[in-house]
């Protein structure tokens, strides 16, 4: 299930030991502007929450990246030694500390004072892995904004191993306890689009409101994610774009389609067209797709390619089993992604999308 293979993507350590002997960084943005990041706590007082219902309200952080006027300033923590120890303890990596994790170098500026007009930021909107955190995304969030997007990831309470709080309490996977049971997807889903939904109106008629766009929106995610950005743009018709980065679907697009701009973005090495697989689902959809649509696939590349886990695990001494330099694999994502927001909220030509490019020979155009 491709949606639970970022779960284990660390699990296939090397002969020998890993090793944290250099401290672990995420590449820089590939943009011009420097990036900015703070951090919201929200809470959703219309409903309880859906995993633990004795808890009153839908409570969410939320990691804002953005075009800022100085790359100067404190640098964003990657997770804490607890948010890394919970991610990394079920792993039994060989010689790899538990709060490894924590000690990832990033290159988004705390509070840093946002750089744009009025209404000029369009918004792309992340959302993580299943039982992922918001913080394996980081680099593709940190290009978008150098590119000039403001950007929302998205941590989804209770869905992942710790997702820490103001106040210091930190919530666990309470969902794991319940994914094998019928209509969870479903449930799943649901959930993530009323996040994503309320997480837009929150920052809309916040103060970034003023810097945001609202007629430019865009999502994407990995994984589970990514999956669900059909079902989150169906709920809410203010998601103008959305991609999927290697999620296998569990719902489905409905007959009656979606008509907005969609990317699917996987791995070549898992999918023969036409034949059984776990991109089974992206044919179904694929023909429910009715408006601008591309279907990417990228050679060499295993599930956690797509995301920070990939070049991380290559300074740590770990394999994953990619074929590809970890490091291409994420420039071609962050490209390909640009790119298709780029087209769609910013209306600028893509040529890279209109057909392979020799730039890019491990990229596929399936469609």
């Amino acid at each position: 299930m491709r949606t639970l293979a970022v779960a284990t993507a660390l699990t296939v350590a090397l002969s020998t030991p890993a090793s944290a002997a250099t401290t672990p960084s995420l590449p820089r943005p590939a943009g011009h502007q420097p990036v900015g990041v703070t951090t919201l706590s929200l809470k959703d007082t219309s409903r309880p929450d859906p995993w633990v219902p004795a808890v009153p309200y839908r409570e969410l952080m939320v990691s804002v990246f953005y075009p800022a006027t100085s790359a100067n300033g404190p640098k964003k923590q990657y997770m804490t030694p607890l948010e890394s120890t919970r991610n990394l303890e079920r792993q039994n990596i060989p010689g790899l500390p538990l709060d490894v994790l924590s000690t990832v170098r990033t290159n988004a500026v705390v509070d840093a004072k946002p750089a744009g007009r009025r209404h000029s930021l369009p918004l792309v909107v992340l959302s993580p892995g299943w039982t992922q955190p918001r913080a394996t995304l980081t680099a593709l969030a940190e290009d978008l904004a150098s590119r000039g997007y403001a950007v929302a990831a998205i941590d989804h309470t209770y869905e992942n191993r710790a997702t820490t709080f103001p106040d210091g309490h930190v919530t666990g996977c309470a969902a794991c306890e319940v994914d094998d049971l019928p209509g969870f997807w479903e449930k799943f889903a649901q959930v993530r689009s009323k996040d994503t939904s309320f997480v837009l109106d929150s920052l809309l008629s916040s103060q970034w409101g003023a810097l945001i766009d609202r007629n430019r929106i865009g999502m994407t995610g990995h994984s589970a994610g990514g999956a669900i950005t059909t079902q989150a743009m169906l709920a809410d018709p203010r998601i103008r774009a959305g991609a999927d980065i290697d999620g296998s679907v569990h719902v489905p697009v409905p007959a009656s389609g979606l008509a907005r701009p969609f990317l699917f973005l996987g791995s070549t090495d898992y999918y023969t067209p036409g034949a059984p697989g776990p991109y089974d689902d992206w044919e179904t959809d694929w023909a429910h797709l009715t408006g601008w649509k591309r279907w990417l696939m990228v050679s060499g590349t295993v599930h956690a390619s797509f995301t920070d886990l990939g070049v991380l695990a290559e300074q740590l001494g770990v394999d994953i089993g990619d074929s590809i330099d970890p490091y291409r694999a994420l420039a071609v994502t962050r490209t390909y992604v640009s790119a298709f927001f780029d087209l769609h909220l910013r209306c600028r030509p893509q040529p890279l999308l209109t057909a392979p490019s020799p730039a890019y020979p491990e990229v596929t155009f399936i469609g």
